[in-house]
């Protein structure tokens, strides 16, 4: 269980760093972005342990890659400015 945890937060690390290294321009700061991924890939494969019992140590992996990805999504801010129009235009 403890190598389960500490490969969950390896897994988010590197996927943290992927997305800040892929998306700087899109993403707030660095340290917010690491700790996000990290944080997600751990209760990923709490939940993934949790839903599946004894499902096996891949599958929590797969579970805290989702979650780390689910969470890092929501940092992401549009790559554009957005465009607002009044109401008559």
């Amino acid at each position: 269980m403890l190598l389960e945890a500490f490969s969950s937060a390896i897994l988010g690390l590197v996927l943290a760093w992927a997305y800040a290294h892929r998306l700087p321009h899109r993403l707030p700061a660095r340290p917010l972005v690491l700790s996000t991924g990290v944080a997600g890939a751990l209760f990923g494969a709490f939940v993934a342990r949790s839903a599946l019992d004894a499902g096996g140590f891949l599958l929590a992996l797969v579970g805290a890659a989702v979650v780390c990805v689910a969470s890092l999504s929501l940092l992401l801010r549009p790559a554009g400015r957005l465009r607002r129009h009044s109401a008559t235009a």
